[in-house]
């Protein structure tokens, strides 16, 4: 029989292959989290591993299967992939990896077996091939050893250049820092935090932290600390401001806390989110976390039920999530080539709704984790183009570092962590 972990993890790729629930969501199921933490841990590991590298993995696989890697069973694939990013990147002996693949595999499509087993077993004797030279190729380099999809890979390319395109994917192979911030309800945190042997570093955001040790997830669950990539800690602080604040699609709620946290009794957050199930869980973490200034209601940003306008409105606008590949390595796989187009359709909209809730003299922050333009500035400067009554504001000192002319944004080559963008203007 396979190991539990590797058995759903084979599950799991498969449930995350078609248009079914997100990694995130599908590794948050019950078998996964029943898991003990060192299984658990292995489980995450094997998945996130295979996803983020799967581009190398297939280069790998694809001259060892004559029939052609893509026109396998997915199951078998699935399963080829997991047993191939054991042997060409985890320290699991060759044998155990090979022969789990096989065992994973069997109950699935028992017929398959000889072939995972003697493609792999192809696979520990000869190696991968040669990395493709960046200099020479950037392209097939940056779909081959940097896991790009084939049209993410000529974007980057064309739109960055060899140099940064390379430095991002290579970024985006790498598992992303574990960030944080304390909870200031708790005086005991930070000591919490060095006792736990979490070793932090300071970032530049106000009040970031980087885990160098340690189980930051342990903590979290406890509501000691928050977990949240920098990048998502600087948009909320770009959008903190006192009075009445509409966060208005804040799931999973951790920007409207940080907003409560910063500002206390002087300000009024709503936390407005249409999914009852995002709904319910920001409920849980506003819960665990102890904000009683923080109000989550269920509202559609495209239809806001609000009369009395906001001193601050933040943005947070659904995307293509490509800022996050390195965390979500799923979307590497799920989006297409007009997923930009069609987020940024959505986002236009919800920016025309949300702007009229904002006073003169307010503030309204937009913002996405996605890195492409069309989801960024050209939806701002559409929209400034039609609102003369908007302007950028400009950017406090300690945001200088992630200065991108008038806008805000972090770049997993050089602030490690996710793509974010940000645009703050002012009514």
């Amino acid at each position: 029989m396979p190991t539990e972990s590797r058995r759903i993890a084979l599950q799991v790729l498969l449930d995350v292959e078609g248009p079914g629930p997100t990694l995130a969501d599908r590794l948050a199921a019950p078998d996964a989290e029943s898991l003990d933490p060192r299984d658990r841990a292995f489980l995450h590991e094997l998945v996130l591993g295979t996803l983020r590298r799967r581009g190398s993995i297939d280069a790998a696989l694809t001259p060892l299967v004559s029939t052609g890697l893509d026109r396998l069973d997915p199951p078998v694939r699935a399963a080829m992939r997991l047993g191939a990013h054991q042997v060409l990147h985890l320290r699991v002996p060759d044998r155990a990896a090979v022969s789990e693949a096989v065992e994973t595999v069997r109950p699935i499509a028992p017929r398959a077996t000889g072939l995972v087993n003697a493609v792999l077993r192809r696979l520990v004797r000869e190696g991968a091939p040669p990395e493709p030279d960046p200099a020479k190729d950037p392209l097939e380099w940056l779909a081959r050893t940097g896991s790009l999809p084939s049209w993410l890979a000529q974007r980057w390319l064309q739109r960055l250049g060899p140099d940064v395109a390379i430095a991002r994917a290579r970024a985006l192979l790498a598992e992303p820092p574990a960030v944080f911030r304390l909870n200031p309800r708790r005086p005991d945190a930070e000591e919490r935090v060095r006792d736990a042997g979490l070793d932090p570093e300071p970032l530049v955001v106000p009040g970031a932290w980087r885990a160098r040790g340690g189980r930051p997830a342990d903590l979290a669950a406890e509501g000691l600390i928050h977990l949240q990539d920098q990048g998502s800690q600087l948009v909320a602080h770009l959008a903190a401001s006192e009075g009445r604040f509409l966060d208005a699609c804040a799931a999973p709620g951790g920007k409207a806390l940080l907003v409560a946290d910063a500002l206390g009794a002087r300000v009024q957050v709503i936390a407005a989110e249409r999914s009852l199930p995002r709904l319910r869980t920001m409920g849980s973490l506003r819960a665990r976390w102890g904000a009683p200034n923080v109000q989550a209601l269920g509202a559609d940003a495209l239809r806001p039920p609000f009369v009395a306008p906001f001193d601050a409105v933040l943005l947070d606008a659904p995307c293509s999530g490509l800022g996050t590949i390195g965390r979500h390595p799923d979307i590497r796989w799920r989006c297409g080539p007009g997923e930009p187009e069609r987020q940024a359709r959505r986002q236009r909209l919800l920016l025309e709704s949300v702007a009229p809730l904002v006073k003169p003299g307010g503030r309204l922050v937009y913002a996405t984790c996605s890195s492409e333009p069309e989801e960024n500035e050209q939806v701002v400067e559409s929209f400034l183009a039609r609102h003369p009554e908007f302007r950028t504001a400009s950017l406090p000192g300690w945001a200088e570092a992630f200065a991108d002319g008038a806008y805000a944004r972090t770049r997993p080559e050089t602030h490690d962590g996710d793509a974010f963008f940000a645009a703050v203007l002012a009514r």
